[in-house]
C-alpha cells in the first residue's frame, strides 16, 4: 500500500501531466511559441509536486517515529517542530537537499534506496539535480523564447515525458524503500 504522501503525490503530478497534454492539443507543426510556456510550466509543476511529497513522507514517517499527538512529550515537539521549521526552508527538491532532510530526521540516505530499472543511485541523483537546475532556471530565468531569435526549447516535449517519468518513479523507489526501512 502506497502512503499517504504518495496519493496525494499522484494527484499533484497530474497538474504536470495535463500541461503536457494541453501542449500536445496545441502542436501543430511549429508549435505556437506561446505553447512552449506549457511545457515549462509542466516542469515547475512537477518538481513542486515532488516538493510537496517528500515534505508529506517526511512527515508521515516522523508521526511514526514521535507519535501523531506528542503534546506531552517535550522531545518529541521539538523534533517535529525542527522538522516544520527546516521544510520551510526546504524548496527545491536537489538529491542533497533529500538526502539531508532524511538523513537528519529519520537516521538515513534515501537516495541510496534510489535504483530501478536502469537507474542506480549515483544516476539517480544526477538526473534529479540535473531536472531541478532546470527547473530553476526555467522558475527564475523565464527561459521564454525570443521572437526573431532561434534558441533551443528550454525544455522539449520528450523530455519533459522522460522527466515527469523519472520522478514518478524516483517516489514510487523513495516510498518502497521507505515502508521496508520504517
Amino acid at each position: 500500500m502506497s502512503s499517504a504522501a504518495h496519493q496525494t503525490f499522484e494527484h499533484a503530478i497530474q497538474d504536470a501531466i495535463d500541461l503536457l497534454n494541453q501542449f500536445d492539443n496545441l502542436n501543430k507543426q511549429p508549435p505556437p511559441p506561446e505553447a512552449e510556456v506549457l511545457k515549462r510550466a509542466s516542469l515547475v509543476m512537477a518538481l513542486a509536486a515532488l516538493e510537496t511529497y517528500v515534505e508529506d513522507r517526511v512527515r508521515e514517517a516522523t508521526d511514526g517515529i514521535a507519535g501523531l499527538d506528542s503534546s506531552g512529550n517535550r522531545l518529541a515537539q521539538f523534533y517535529k517542530s525542527s522538522l516544520e521549521n527546516d521544510l520551510k526552508y526546504f524548496h527545491t527538491p536537489s538529491a542533497d537537499r533529500v538526502k539531508a532532510i532524511f538523513e537528519k530526521y529519520l537516521g538515513f540516505d534515501i537516495t541510496e534506496s534510489w535504483e530501478w530499472n536502469h537507474y542506480d543511485p549515483a544516476r539517480a541523483r544526477a538526473e534529479l539535480n540535473k531536472i531541478a537546475k532546470k527547473r530553476g532556471d526555467i522558475a527564475h530565468r523565464s527561459w521564454r523564447p525570443i521572437a526573431g531569435q532561434p534558441s533551443p526549447h528550454a525544455v522539449t516535449r520528450d523530455d519533459l515525458r522522460k522527466h515527469i517519468r523519472f520522478i514518478q518513479d524516483l517516489v514510487v523507489a523513495t516510498d518502497a524503500a521507505l515502508a521496508t526501512k520504517l
